[in-house]
């Protein structure tokens, strides 16, 4: 048999080489293209679903001119179906500051077994004052209603307040600075047991003063962040942590 003389030419093959390439690489950048815009707070609740105790979240680059109607992301990830109470609970808090444009002063973390909920102070009450504000009592019954639909999962409602060190160098005055936070977060559970069908039993206020601060004191704007009202919402049967460890996970500290 003879065998059959090569023609010497190559074009094709390595024609069908560089084809093969090309559309390799179009597929690429289609699939980059894709993922340009993807929310991030969409992909750090991702993440936190999948390694809830990570002190830290994986960035990624997000388009910062997205427009309202641009896209269907609002800002917040859609609710996963087939969700028991607890984990809607989270999802729902979210809307509420959505929908009240209180992004700027409220801000919603979840955890393995918990909610975290973080209200800047002027939110609820004027400086060196513990009388809640009547534009706040709105927001705190909306919160509290939310609660409620889930109160058959929840085990407790903790709710922690914190004033800030008024000098940078200067203590505040001991017995000023812990009565005013107790007495703000003695009135946030007040008005919860008023407007909500909440278990008063499973209620608790605590005032922290000055000393669990998350930002420095140094400046104005870490004083204000210091200055707050947090929920501490736990899910039932859930393991107990202790508040260093749900700061960890919530502020990374």
């Amino acid at each position: 048999m003879k065998k059959r003389k090569s023609s010497g030419e190559g074009g094709a093959n390595w024609m069908d080489t560089y084809g093969d390439m090309v559309t390799l690489l179009l597929c690429f950048f289609v699939l980059l293209y894709s993922i340009s815009s993807v929310d991030q707070q969409k992909w750090e609740i991702i993440v936190k679903s999948f390694n809830p105790g990570a002190d830290a979240v994986s960035q990624i680059v997000t388009d910062s001119d997205l427009k309202e109607g641009d896209d269907d992301v609002e800002g917040h990830m859609e609710k996963p179906e087939m969700l028991d109470t607890f984990d809607e609970l989270f999802y729902t808090l979210e809307e509420l500051v959505q929908q009240q444009s209180l992004s700027d002063s409220v801000s919603v973390e979840s955890g393995e077994g918990f909610a975290f909920i973080t209200f800047q102070d002027m939110v609820f009450f004027d400086g060196d004052s513990s009388v809640l504000k009547d534009e706040g009592k709105p927001v705190l019954e909306a919160f509290g209603q939310a609660m409620a639909s889930a109160a058959d999962s929840i085990e407790q409602i903790q709710v922690l307040g914190h004033t800030s060190q008024a000098s940078p160098n200067i203590p505040n005055e001991a017995h000023t600075d812990r009565l005013l936070s107790a007495e703000r977060s003695a009135e946030v559970v007040a008005y919860l047991q008023q407007v909500s069908n909440l278990d008063p039993a499973k209620m608790v206020s605590s005032g922290f003063g000055q000393f669990r601060p998350i930002a420095t004191f140094d400046t104005p704007e870490g004083r204000a962040k210091n200055r707050r009202v947090e929920i501490l919402i736990t899910r039932n049967g859930s393991v107990e942590q202790n508040l260093d460890a749900y700061y960890n996970q919530v502020y990374g500290q």
